[in-house]
């Protein structure tokens, strides 16, 4: 814990120094010395360096800068998870750990939301404590899906199943991570700082007025954002410069594909989120007047900007929980992936049709009329590439000899879940029956099916796959399956009715309702209770077998990619010697093909 320790003393220091540092600035030229906002963004830019240089950076890079010698890695053990460690795969288990403890933190909040929801009228929560629970709610649950499957399994995997020792960069590898626990602060800070009431999209002129919590979310998105992105560059240079002599682009496993994908989006998109809250930023805290209609602003605008990134986030969250289903469904039906050259193009489709159908969210904004129908058009021609995943799906598990364990129960429902909130997608993407529905509880109801059906769905799946691999253990295998069942049924429970909620004009965002929605709410209330208490039977399961849980093979599920070519838990550079790649990674049912071999050469080391 040291580095933490002296990752925040130096991040204290670094906010003093950057608030003195604004006090002098302001009082050169003129103003008040003291003004709250601007010296909460000059403390944080300061401690952020600081905490970034206290935990790891300085030690480990920077003072190489200088031409002073960098310190050796020397942490061993549990410590390294608490260090600025370089190994993809201790980078892979800190971005798992923290951002699932985030997840199991915003599902209990929407806990609270729903006991107030469970009858009309006040119970629980005012109006205004109700919209910054769900705010919080919403902004967490969106930072743990954007991040999770490619900082997690993207780091711990992706360089395995192309053959490299590490990531590309393994030093910016590891500060990408370092990011990530101030956007938990921040999330804290906002909460004891007022909260903020915007909601997770965070709309002016409401996020330009509100109260400092707001500006903390402001930052926490800055922050997230620059991690995703560094991750990205990382992830992609990888993939392209140190895949395993054979890997051809034809022979990538599927599963990083959909990484690729998701790195390009990142890459290419959240740049135009940081630039949203780089303007409300500049609005609080220097009086500009980016969505100030009084001052020549447009409040339009931040949505343009703000969606042009947000819609294709959702296929940072959702193209990674398709690749975890297809992996894992080729690998338990025992058939080679079906269409495989489809589902690629399906992906990489959606990637490119991402960029043109964002307004759809804006089809209610006051935006141009010329507009609508363009959009709508674009919105339901992304249909497209997502359907040839789905068959490539249906394709594979077609006269499969399929393995109902754990992560295939898990993949499964991906698609059974993705199916629902893709069809319901449909009718949001026409602009009149987006007009009636637009912010009610049918919105909410095809986002989770959208979200947390596929993606979550996904990373559940991933995590029972890839569990022995990553910790050398097997998971209780009933325990797993009991956790499936109660999810996926508490979780239809839950969201299912919510259309008929929308349907019949519950919106959404709102503390209170009519008291003609009081008994289904009730109902969704229970079954949302029941799905949070299915997550203490995870944590159970996890947590113990990691501890005391039977020793994994290193191919437990008898699958071919390069992963399973070596013990499990994987040693630090990963392969003996350099793999060499044969064959394809499904090729199920042609006797004698691998995917892959060692070759008698030595691995190189990384840096």
């Amino acid at each position: 814990m040291k580095p933490v320790f002296k990752g925040l003393a130096w991040g204290a220091i670094g906010a003093a120094l950057g608030v003195g540092l604004l006090v002098l600035l302001r009082l050169f030229f003129g103003l008040p010395g003291w003004k709250l906002e601007p010296a909460v963004v000059m403390a944080y830019l300061f401690g952020l360096s600081g905490w970034l240089l206290g935990v790891g950076v300085w030690d480990y890079w920077a003072r190489g800068w200088l031409g002073l010698p960098n310190r050796p890695y020397t942490t061993t053990g549990w410590r390294r998870y608490f260090d600025f460690d370089t190994d993809h795969k201790v980078i892979g288990i800190q971005y798992g750990v923290l951002l699932v403890a985030l997840f199991l933190i915003a599902g209990l909040l929407a806990m609270f939301m729903r006991y107030e929801l469970m009858q009309p009228g006040r119970d629980l929560l005012n109006s205004a404590q109700y919209n910054r629970l769900m705010s919080l709610h919403g902004t967490t649950m969106i930072f743990v899906a954007v991040a999770t499957i490619m900082g997690a399994f993207g780091n711990y995997l992706v360089p395995i199943m192309v053959g490299a020792d590490d990531m590309a960069y393994p030093r910016l590898n590891a500060l990408s991570f370092w990011f990530v626990p101030p956007v938990a602060l921040l999330l804290v800070g906002a909460a004891l700082a007022g909260g903020f009431d915007t909601g997770w999209t965070g709309y002016p002129p409401l996020a330009a007025v509100t109260k400092l919590g707001a500006l903390f979310y402001n930052l926490a998105f800055l922050t997230i954002g620059f991690s995703s992105i560094l991750g990205a560059i990382n992830i992609i240079t990888t993939v392209i410069t140190m895949r395993a002599p054979g890997l051809s682009w034809g022979r990538l496993p599927v599963f990083v594909w959909s990484i690729i994908g998701t790195a390009i989006l990142s890459l290419l998109f959240t740049q135009f989120i940081g630039l949203a809250m780089l303007m409300i930023i500049l609005d609080r805290v220097a009086g500009f007047g980016f969505f100030d209609p009084a001052r020549g602003g447009n409040p339009v605008l931040y949505q343009h900007v703000f969606w042009f990134y947000s819609h294709p986030a959702v296929y940072v969250m959702i193209l990674p929980g398709f690749g975890i289903a297809l992996e894992v469904i080729s690998h338990f039906a025992r058939k080679p992936l079906f269409a495989y050259r489809w589902a690629v193009a399906g992906m990489m489709g959606v990637v490119v049709l991402s960029a043109v159908v964002w307004a759809h969210h804006m089809f209610v904004a006051g935006m141009s009329e010329k507009l609508l129908i363009p959009f709508m058009v674009t919105t339901e021609l992304i249909s497209v590439p997502t359907g040839l995943v789905f068959l490539s799906a249906l394709g594979t598990i077609w006269r499969g000899k399929l393995n109902l364990k754990t992560p295939m129960l898990f993949a499964l429902a991906v698609i059974f879940n993705f199916l629902i909130g893709g069809i319901t997608g449909v009718f949001l993407s026409d602009v009149p029956v987006d007009m009636h529905l637009q912010d009610t509880y049918f919105v909410v109801a095809h986002f989770h099916y959208t979200i947390v059906g596929g993606g979550i769905f996904g990373l559940f799946a991933g995590i029972y796959y890839w569990f022995p691999k990553i910790t050398g253990r097997m998971y209780n295998e009933r325990l797993g399956k009991i956790h499936f069942w109660w999810m996926f049924i508490a979780f239809n429970l839950t969201f299912l009715p919510m259309f008929w909620l929308g349907i019949h004009g519950m919106n959404r965002r709102i503390a209170d309702y009519v008291p003609e929605l009081g008994g289904l709410n009730r109902w969704v209330s229970l079954a949302a209770f029941v799905l949070g208490a299915s997550f203490i039977l995870f944590v159970y399961n996890m947590v113990r077998s990691w501890v005391r849980g039977e020793k994994a093979a290193a191919n437990p599920w008898g699958a071919r990619t390069l992963e399973w070519l070596i013990p499990s838990p994987p040693p630090l550079h990963n392969f003996p010697s350099v793999p060499e790649v044969v064959d394809d990674p499904y090729g199920y049912g042609v006797p004698g093909t691998v995917h892959a071999r060692l070759s008698p050469s030595p691995s190189p080391a990384s840096d």
